[in-house]
Formats: structure tokens, sequence, C-alpha cells
């Protein structure tokens, strides 16, 4: 439970100096005013209409590894198998965030 505070610490962090260096790089390059603001909205909606899809993948697949480690519950104490259980789930929901975002990206410009 000490992981999620520290996560979040992290990404808040990271996303923060993204944004700043992203908007310093665009003012150096003289890309303000309406410009500036259809790229960062164009962004912003890219990654909003996705977002929902992402999560509810995420967790559902972390909530299958979880009960992968449930039913197979005979696990040492030391052992690292349910992390490696959870991640390798966690990480197969994000492949399929990723296969579906890329073939609805390919169809949009096909269309």
């Amino acid at each position: 439970m000490v992981l999620v505070p520290i996560g979040l610490t992290f990404y808040m962090i990271t996303k923060t100096l993204t944004d700043y260096f992203l908007r310093k790089k665009m003012v150096e390059k003289g890309l303000v005013g309406e410009d500036a603001v259809k790229i960062l909205s164009k962004e912003m909606n890219e990654v909003n209409r996705y977002s929902s899809l992402k999560w509810g993948l995420i967790i559902l697949s972390g909530g299958i590894g979880l009960v992968i480690i449930e039913v197979f519950a005979d696990w040492n104490e030391l052992s690292s198998l349910p992390l490696g259980i959870l991640s390798i789930s966690i990480s197969i929901g994000f492949l399929v965030y990723y296969f579906i975002v890329k073939n609805s990206r390919k169809n949009e410009d096909h269309a």
C-alpha cells in the first residue's frame, strides 16, 4: 500500500516536468497563441479519449492477476512469483490497450 502514494508522487512530478519542458520548447520555437492551443488541445483530446479504456484494462488485468495468485495460494512468503504474475497480467493489459489504440488510429487514418 506504500507503493501507491510513491507511484502517484512519481507520476505527478514526471507529468509536471514533461509539461514544463514541452511548453518551454514551444515558446522557444515561437509556438504561442492559437498554434499552441491547437497542439495542446489535440494532445489532450488524444489522451482523454482512451483514458477510461486504459484504466479499465489495467484494473481488469490486475484483478485477473490477483485471482490467479489467490487460486494458487501456496506461495512461500519469500517468493517473488506472485509479484511476477501481477506484473505480467498488468503488462498484458497495457499491451491490449496499446493494440486497441493502434488499430483504432489506423482505422481513423484510413477513413
